[in-house]
């Protein structure tokens, strides 16, 4: 993966996204998608001393042990928000050490591209070389990004409807949700709501105008 031109700034919060090659699908299966979030949440580690294909091969007492050797050597990046779609990924994230994100990044994209050419007997990048990042200044950026990433789906007409969108697996909005704590930070964002049902309004009364959304182009692909 090429360096960035502008590095990026630790403790700053960035919207991290990329997507395949010529748009081509890069998560096509549940067990795909599995793996990607198993490796988002593997990789945001800093230096694990395993590969996550070696970890996943281990016993659950060899797992909790290999995890808490890896959580005591810090985290790259604090996660405050994901989304996996069938030819792209975003991320919303804090960087807490020099070149974390860029190597979280790499990480994520090396790992679930050799288990992804396995799987389907290719050769060669899935992900273009360069992610994009988007600095976020402000606290209102901050909740309308986050919104914007739990929205992707249904923006995106991967799912239908809000019901559909709300028992989505693949982003972090069911941790919101239901204020389940797995791999996601979530106080940067709910401390700005009285409560989970107010960061509901403000997530799901958008979602429609999302759909036709134009001031944010400069945030996709296109």
């Amino acid at each position: 993966m090429p360096g960035r031109v502008v590095p990026l700034i630790s403790q700053e919060v960035y919207h991290v996204f990329n997507r395949g090659i010529d748009r081509q699908p890069t998560f096509t299966t549940r067990r795909e998608l599995t793996r990607a979030a198993d490796t988002l949440k593997f990789y945001r580690f800093n230096n694990p001393h395993v590969r996550l294909s070696q970890f996943l091969r281990f016993d659950n007492e060899r797992q909790e042990m290999a995890l808490r050797i890896i959580s005591n050597k810090g985290q790259l990046v604090n996660i405050y928000a994901y989304c996996l779609m069938p030819n792209h990924f975003h991320f919303l994230l804090q960087q807490l050490v020099d070149g974390g994100i860029s190597k979280l990044l790499s990480n994520f994209q090396n790992s679930y591209t050799r288990y992804f050419n396995t799987r389907h007997r290719r050769d060669g990048a899935l992900f273009l070389d360069q992610f994009k990042a988007v600095r976020i200044e402000t606290d209102e950026q901050l909740i309308h990004v986050n919104r914007y990433i739990h929205l992707n789906p249904y923006t995106s007409y991967v799912v239908k409807t809000l019901k559909d969108l709300e028992e989505y697996e693949w982003s972090s909005l069911s941790e919101y949700n239901k204020e389940s704590k797995d791999f996601v930070k979530l106080d940067p964002i709910l401390k700005f709501f009285r409560n989970v049902e107010k960061y509901r309004k403000f997530v799901f009364d958008q979602a429609d105008y999302q759909r036709t959304l134009k001031s944010i182009e400069h945030l996709t692909f296109e």
